[in-house]
């Protein structure tokens, strides 16, 4: 589904009363339910699915900025999965004075909160682009009946309007803003972070001076299986112009496994260290393209889009560490305990790491260079300011 939408602060006044007055004394009796099909046999739910639409939908924007931004030859975009915005001081930090990342003037940013306990309660767009001096827009995707997952559900405080989306924050102005609702990968209300919604890509012209470019910000479902995240990324081309300069960025979950249950990631997995861990890392975690994920790229390619140029080559964008608790209590809530032991023996000549490639650019028609992985965003850090990568392109728009 797709929608297009334009904001100011009443309407965003608006949304907050629906959720707080119309919406969260019923959560509790929506987070009950096991299934989605449970969901729907309820009239509670029913008679508020107007407002859950509502609230879902609706895009919020505003500005920042504090002069107009000039011309330039070249213009940076930064794809980074904030992780929720959960360290949001350091990441500011970062985005002001890291010589990479200071200089961007577009930012593509996947998981972000409004209102979740997980990162304080707070706007993290509103709060990114006040701070950044930016103008912006931020898409719903969820709204989240629990405080999130694995050690998030240990942070102190309550929900307040618990939404989570993406944004696209920009020097430049936003026009034609665009809300790209995704299939769900799997039943969302079936697990432990049970969340009303699905994942939406968020589209946007950025007013580049004489020369507008069309960018969206793309996170693909990480339990779900190959297919599905092409799938996905079909319906997000499908919803945007079939000419013309177009740049996709985000975190597309390039895993190369089957998530979407427990069962096929376990398989997946044992075939993997079949195959050799080391073999694995090298010719297809940092290369998902060649074979687990190869109809997400030959779709892109077939469309027109270049990404073998637009990012740094079997760079990876995550480490998955089996001794980092963040990860490990994440991953325990679907896959059994057993697992971790066996996962343990089979990174055992990795020291328990394992470094993928899931976060990408694609361009359309468009003159793309210097394709970056800034790993200082994790590397060195205590606590890190993500677990994902920021990367960054440069490109020339005529």
């Amino acid at each position: 589904m797709l929608v297009e939408h334009r904001d100011d602060c009443l309407e965003f006044q608006e949304i907050a009363e629906l959720i707080r007055g119309r919406l969260r004394p019923v959560l509790p009796v929506l987070a009950e339910c096991r299934s989605s099909r449970e969901l729907e046999a309820l009239d509670v739910y029913h008679r508020n699915r107007r407002v859950l639409q509502r609230v879902l939908e609706k895009v919020h924007t505003g500005s920042f900025l504090r002069e107009d931004a000039p011309a330039r030859p070249v213009y940076r975009i930064v794809a980074w999965n904030i992780e929720r915005g959960k360290q949001l001081a350091g990441q500011i930090e970062v985005l002001r004075h890291d010589a990479y990342l200071r200089d961007a003037d577009v930012l593509l940013l996947t998981e972000t909160d409004i209102g979740m306990a997980r990162s304080g309660n707070v706007d993290v767009a509103r709060t990114l682009a006040s701070a950044l001096g930016m103008h912006y827009a931020f898409s719903p995707c969820y709204l989240s009946l629990v405080k999130g997952s694995g050690v998030e559900r240990d942070v102190e405080g309550e929900n307040d309007l618990g939404l989570h989306g993406n944004a696209i924050l920009s020097r430049y102005p936003l026009s034609n803003l665009k809300r790209i609702e995704l299939r769900n990968g799997i039943d969302k209300m079936a697990g432990k972070e049970k969340r009303l919604g699905a994942q939406a890509a968020l589209a946007a012209t950025v007013e580049f001076p004489g020369s507008p470019l069309t960018v969206a910000c793309v996170h693909l479902d990480a339990n779900s299986t190959q297919r599905h995240r092409a799938d996905q990324m079909r319906d997000v081309l499908d919803n945007l112009s079939r000419s013309g300069p177009l740049l996709v960025g985000g975190d597309w979950n390039t895993t190369t496994f089957n998530s979407s249950t427990a069962f096929h990631a376990i398989m997946g997995y044992f075939l993997r260290v079949l195959m050799g861990p080391g073999n694995v890392i090298r010719n297809h975690y940092l290369h998902p393209d060649r074979w687990f994920e190869r109809h997400l790229f030959r779709l892109l390619e077939g469309r027109g889009f270049d990404y073998r140029n637009c990012n740094v080559p079997a760079e990876h964008t995550i480490f998955y560490d089996v001794n980092d608790i963040r990860a490990h209590k994440g991953l325990a809530e679907w896959v059994p305990g057993w697992c971790f032991p066996f996962i343990r023996w089979a990174l055992r000549e990795h020291n328990g790491g394992c470094p993928l490639k899931i976060d990408w650019f694609a361009a359309r028609e468009l003159a793309c260079r210097d394709p970056r992985v800034i790993h200082e965003v994790r590397d060195g850090r205590h606590p890190v300011l993500s677990d994902h990568d920021a990367i960054g392109i440069d490109v020339v728009v005529k």
